[in-house]
């Protein structure tokens, strides 16, 4: 390790004028500068006469005027430089030592730390002593650009603090004559590492380590392909970084699948999958799933939403075109229990000639043996073997989840026939209901066929009931429906009660309660909108709460209190929120309780203010602001014209405050006018000193 202490000049204390012709003697004046005494201002009287007696003559009153022109003295001083560039891989950064001298320019010390390629700099503050007349701050250096990690202000002894490049440099500065103050800051190298690439969605990322020399290997799940490079490289560079950008998995139009087990295939994006030709919107895509021998493959379609004009899905039970086919979209419905393969291939082919409805596809394929059961698959919902192999005898349950029924099929299926293993049911299927009554404390209601679009001319109703002493809460996450389609609240167990809300199009997220224990909701879409298109649908989640009539009670506000116009939360009560001195407001400051016992904005957060207001400029004179946020530890120096002088503080910081918003070292200077030379009575003249 090393201590670096900065060397600086030794204070002088002889001094050599150096005139520019000007009148002005510019001096490096140190400890011992003195001016010489001023010269005798008094004219030595005549000789007296001599020689002989002679005639008494009467002697003549003479009056002699002597003109004294004193010549201004100003001692430019400059802050004494001590710079120190460092290249250990640890060490001691100090203040300077204070040898008894005076800096009658102060100190400007920039400590320069430079450590290997694919390194960083870490400094612990060990001690910190410093005054409001000084400052000291840590910068990072990258391309030749500095970028502030801390400041005075912001720091405080144990504080670590780190530089994501192999540069740092440390400035301290002082304004003092005398007694600098005092820091000891402690550092050492660190390696430096690359962040962590982000997951391809669809895909999976895999990384050796994260520092320069580390891999980052990216795969697909099936039924997509990297869209760039599979592997990056951690780059040993001034801040490490990956060799290039993360790859993207995009779906695949067409493909051999072979030793299949178990994956997904999904409709490719148009443009991707044309990009280089000229087939514009139109895909054909074609696809060989294959198994190992003696296995068999079923299908299942989680998503399909095609065109029925100039989309066509044809799915056979071989490895070629001319395979027997077993689906045909032009022809049959989609199956909602899936596909079986007669032998251990699937041929899919996709074709689509610009489409009007866009194209969603998503199938999912799993192989299983001959001996066994296939596994079942549930959308939106679970289910429970008695045999994780699916052996004959095997029982499976099915259940649905939250905002789904069980539809087409029974709740429990058996494996039967040794012979020839098969389901004796068809698994059933989850499906978003259009209406119903539900007597739940909780739930989920969500638009019908979610997640796939609604259609035309629906007309649900859903009826809730809760206890009865207990009320309905809703929360509306996501409201996606078009113009034209209503959903209408109704605050009562049928559609004459009074409408608690009726929305149309989108909506952010929002809540509602009931007055009392039931509530109906009522979704209608139009049936001759001749622009149909698709949307999103929605969710809501409902739950029972305790019925009274008071708004929820609002949180305490860190740093910040409230107060309230009633001390019960009936309708109609206003809270307000105040902040405590050193922290603003966000959000709205006033809340009132509405008619249905809901508030009217979330409640507000205090935050810390962490700049000073703007100290404003000076007459006469210009200002220099080295931040135009003035924020915590920033300095604004100030300077006057030529013909004034400056009267107050020439550097502002602006400083912290634990009970109170930031505020400025000192008040604002002022440039005031320099005194002219004047004449005395009996003629003499001299120059007025420039107040200090």
């Amino acid at each position: 390790g090393t201590t670096a202490i900065p060397t600086r000049a030794a204070p002088i204390s002889l001094t050599e004028g150096v005139s520019d012709g000007s009148g002005i003697l510019t001096t490096a004046a140190g400890g011992g500068f003195s001016l010489p005494p001023p010269l005798s201002t008094q004219t030595p009287p005549p000789p007296a006469p001599t020689g002989g007696p002679g005639p008494t003559v009467e002697a003549e009153e003479e009056t002699t005027t002597t003109l004294i022109t004193t010549t201004t003295v100003t001692t430019v001083h400059s802050p004494v430089l001590c710079n120190n560039n460092i290249s250990e891989s640890e060490g001691v950064l100090e203040a300077p030592e204070y040898g008894g001298g005076t800096f009658f320019g102060g100190l400007d010390c920039t400590y320069s730390v430079s450590v290997y390629l694919g390194y960083g700099v870490e400094i612990r503050v060990e001690r910190l002593n410093l005054s409001k007349e000084e400052a000291l701050s840590i910068e990072g250096l990258e391309e030749e650009r500095h970028f502030v990690l801390a400041n005075e202000s912001l720091m405080a002894e144990g504080q670590v603090i780190r530089s994501p490049t192999n540069h740092i440099s440390v400035r301290f500065q002082t304004y003092r004559g005398s007694s600098p103050g005092a820091f000891r800051l402690r550092y050492q190298a660190f390696v430096l590492s690359c962040v962590f690439p982000p997951r391809p969605e669809n895909g999976e990322v895999t990384v050796t380590d994260l520092h320069p020399g580390g891999a980052a290997n990216f795969r697909c799940s099936p039924g997509f392909t990297l869209r760039g490079g599979d592997s990056l490289v951690c780059l040993n560079i001034t801040r490490p970084e990956w060799s290039g950008k993360p790859p993207v998995c995009a779906a695949t139009c067409g493909g051999v699948i072979r030793n299949a087990t178990v994956g997904r295939i999904v409709s490719p994006d148009i443009t991707a999958a044309n990009h280089g030709s000229n087939h514009g919107n139109n895909l054909s895509c074609h696809w060989l799933i294959e198994a190992s021998e003696g296995q068999r493959l079923h299908l299942h379609f989680e998503r399909v939403s095609l065109d029925e004009d100039n989309d066509k899905l044809v799915v056979r039970s071989g490895s070629s075109p001319l395979s027997p086919l077993i689906y045909d979209s032009d022809i049959d419905d989609v199956p909602e229990r899936g596909l079986l393969s007669d032998a251990q291939s699937l041929y899919i082919e996709l074709v689509s000639e610009n489409p009007v409805v866009p194209l969603l596809l998503s199938l999912r394929y799993e192989v299983f043996s001959e001996s066994r059961c296939y596994e079942p698959f549930l959308a939106h919902g679970n289910f429970s073997s008695t045999d994780p192999l699916y052996s004959p005898g095997s029982l499976v349950s099915f259940s649905c989840n939250a905002g789904y029924m069980l539809e087409q099929g029974p709740p429990v299926i058996e494996c039967v026939d040794p012979a020839d293993p098969h389901w004796n049911e068809s698994e059933p299927v989850c499906k978003a209901l259009c209406g119903g009554e539900i007597s739940e404390p909780a739930g989920v209601i969500l638009s019908p066929d979610w997640p796939q679009n609604y259609g035309k001319g629906q007309d649900c109703v859903w009826g809730i009931h809760v206890q009865e002493d207990r009320r309905v809460l809703l929360e509306i996450e996501i409201l996606n429906i078009r113009r034209s389609d209503a959903l209408t609240v109704y605050d009562g167990d049928d559609l004459t009660a009074r409408v608690l809300g009726q929305y149309m199009g989108v909506h952010q997220r929002f809540n509602l309660f009931s007055s009392a224990n039931d509530v109906t909701l009522q979704f209608q879409s139009d049936p001759n909108d001749p622009v149909f298109s698709l949307s999103q649908g929605f969710i809501i989640h409902f739950k029972e709460v305790p019925r009274n009539d008071t708004c929820p009670a609002l949180p305490e506000v860190p740093s910040g209190w409230k107060t309230s116009s009633h001390p019960d939360l009936i309708r109609g009560t206003v809270v307000t929120y105040q902040c405590e001195p050193g922290y603003d407001i966000t959000g709205s400051d006033i809340l009132t309780c509405q008619w249905d016992l809901s508030w009217s904005n979330a409640p507000p957060t205090c935050e810390k203010i962490l700049n000073c207001a703007d100290p404003g400029e000076i007459a006469n004179g210009v200002r220099r602001a080295f931040d135009p946020h003035f924020s915590i530890g920033s300095h604004v120096q100030y300077s006057c014209n030529e013909g004034y002088t400056l009267e107050g503080s020439r550097v502002l910081t602006c400083y912290n405050r634990d009970t109170g918003t930031p505020k400025w070292s000192d008040r604002i200077p002022k440039c005031v006018l320099k005194y002219e030379t004047v004449s005395k009575s009996g003629g003499a003249r001299e120059r007025l000193p420039d107040p200090l």
